[in-house]
């Protein structure tokens, strides 16, 4: 069977990977999950202080090929290995992983219905929306604990770049969705979607 291809955007912070987490507790070895930050594109050409500053947040960012292919390998039943990313060094990681086919793929990242062909490739497209305070708090805490950045690197990045790509290219995307979600955490629209996968999984089994 062809697997389910599940996109979940929404822009920082906003409870993208709470949802993904919640889904992949519910289905176990049923889901397999690529994340979009682990395709940014690799600079090791670039000093570290000059990587500080590029904008992590614009389309362009990404290695939006890469990804295409190894979503398509997925679904033809074939692994992929995916590459990771460091944030403490902006940069691309030497480690990858691999990733095997399964009933349920997602794709979770702030700007993973932007891409047209990677909608294309979606039978289900998610979009997490959250006030933008809640947002930058949620980043701030992230960004310190799991990142190792400091708070006025953060403060700069989401002021210069974050901010405004949000609302030129991540924020856009929600009128994409198939379904727009009021938080991560949201029990209602958790049960709807975990419900549809369920149905879809279920009319696959019977055919």
């Amino acid at each position: 069977m062809k697997p389910i291809i599940i996109g979940i955007a929404g822009g920082t912070g906003s409870g993208k990977s709470t949802f993904t987490n919640r889904l992949k507790k519910a289905f176990g070895d049923s889901i397999s999950v690529l994340y979009h930050d682990n395709y940014y594109k690799a600079h090791d050409d670039i000093p570290f202080e000059e990587r500080k500053l590029l904008n992590y947040d614009h389309p362009d960012a990404f290695d939006g090929d890469l990804l295409v292919h190894d979503v398509m390998e997925l679904k033809e039943g074939r692994p992929i290995v995916s590459p990771t990313y460091d944030y403490t060094v902006h940069n691309r990681a030497k480690e990858t992983i691999l990733v095997e086919p399964r009933k349920v793929i997602i794709i979770e990242g702030i700007l993973t219905l932007y891409d047209s062909r990677l909608r294309d490739l979606m039978d289900i497209k998610i979009f997490v929306d959250a006030d933008a305070d809640e947002r930058i708090l949620r980043r701030v805490i992230r960004d310190t604990k799991e990142r190792g950045r400091d708070i006025e690197n953060i403060v700069d990045q989401y002021l210069t770049t974050v901010k405004p790509m949000h609302y030129l290219y991540v924020e856009p995307t929600k009128r994409l969705a198939d379904i727009v979600v009021n938080s991560g955490k949201n029990p209602i629209a958790f049960k709807i979607i975990k419900t549809t996968i369920k149905e879809i999984l279920d009319q696959e089994d019977e055919t």
